[in-house]
């Protein structure tokens, strides 16, 4: 079983994942994501594959759910230490219209909680507000 200290940092990972699905600042992508994250989950029936650098860019390429006052829902699940250097997150967030259902694979690297792996679900989707 992980330390008090571990868990905590795990848990304050997840949480910078929650803000920037949140506002999309990509000045801390790097903070969130590993560089070699790959990003997996079906959309509209087909499997989407994306590689951390492409959900970079698309996060930066339109105006966050923050910008577009959008409701902020979020909850850890699900903690699942396979060693304290290795956790799995299951997480429900929602971003803009679409809530999410996310499986998050973590590992500490150089002292840091960072993203190897995100499958995703679409679980709901929100009407857009009125314009």
């Amino acid at each position: 079983m992980p330390d008090l200290s571990t868990i905590q940092s795990l848990v304050a990972a997840v949480e910078g994942y929650f803000d920037l699905m949140y506002d999309n600042d990509v000045s801390r992508f790097d903070r969130v994501f590993a560089p070699s994250a790959q990003l997996h989950g079906l959309r509209d029936g087909h499997l989407r594959l994306l590689p951390a650098q492409d959900y970079r860019n698309a996060l930066a390429s339109g105006p966050s759910p923050k910008a577009k006052c959008a409701p902020r829902h979020q909850e850890m699940l699900l903690v699942d230490f396979a060693s304290t250097a290795q956790a799995l997150v299951k997480v429900r967030v929602r971003i803009d219209t679409l809530q999410y259902l996310d499986y998050l694979s973590y590992h500490c690297i150089d002292g840091l909680w960072l993203i190897t792996a995100k499958s995703f679900h679409i679980e709901r989707r929100y009407d857009a507000p009125a314009a």
